[in-house]
């Protein structure tokens, strides 16, 4: 049995909602065959957020981590390829939920420069287009609280020399949010709960074969 930790965050930006948090909140009804699931809902906060998800993990020893998050604009389930060691929010964007704003920062002194996810990420997006749902690898989680969690738990997994397959996925906003921001692109949260699944049973999959 696989033991699967899926982590997503609480609204942020203005926004009333976060479709990552309603996702968590649908996975404590979810069976998958071979897994195990746990889910966990972070602040959006530096540097919280990946200390809560560690301790999650250190309580739950997973096999595998699954963090998502949002990233509104985007127009498919995107799989994060690397995180970098830098949070930095520019003074165009807003601020985490405690009104911290870094900038060219590092996350962990010492530390590789990026951290590639252990993930089978293009599995996980052939899965999800065969599937008829919008998906693509990104080349880039930012350097906001995503990819600092990403680079946290990367990291941790590293300097413990641990076997757990980790890494990110950034969801669009849901059809929710785009009624109060008309063009904004979206997806329904009964689709992005769909690849959530895929993503699940790949990772499944993958580690039998």
């Amino acid at each position: 049995m696989l033991k699967i930790l899926i982590s997503g965050f609480e609204p942020f930006g203005g926004d009333a909602v976060n479709p990552t948090s309603e996702l968590m909140e649908a996975l404590t009804q979810e069976k998958v065959e071979g897994a195990e699931l746990k889910t966990v809902l972070l602040p959006v906060h530096f540097d919280e957020c990946a200390d809560l998800l560690i301790a999650e993990m250190q309580a739950y020893k997973p096999d595998v981590v699954i963090a998502c998050g949002l990233a509104k604009g985007r127009t498919a389930i995107t799989p994060e390829r690397i995180a970098v060691n830098v949070k930095d929010i520019p003074s165009s964007s807003y601020a985490d939920n405690q009104g911290q704003r870094p900038v060219d920062e590092p996350i962990r002194e010492d530390s590789p420069d990026g951290l590639f996810s252990t993930l089978p990420i293009r599995s996980m997006v052939n899965e999800l287009t065969a599937a008829g749902i919008p998906a693509a690898v990104s080349n880039t989680a930012g350097t906001y609280i995503c990819n600092n969690t990403m680079y946290r738990v990367l990291d941790w997994i590293r300097l413990e020399q641990l076997p757990i397959r980790a890494g990110f996925v950034h969801f669009p906003a849901s059809t929710e949010m785009a009624v109060q921001q008309f063009s904004v692109p979206s997806l329904p949260i009964d689709m992005m709960l769909d690849g959530l699944r895929v993503m699940i049973r790949t990772v499944v999959h993958t580690a039998k074969g």
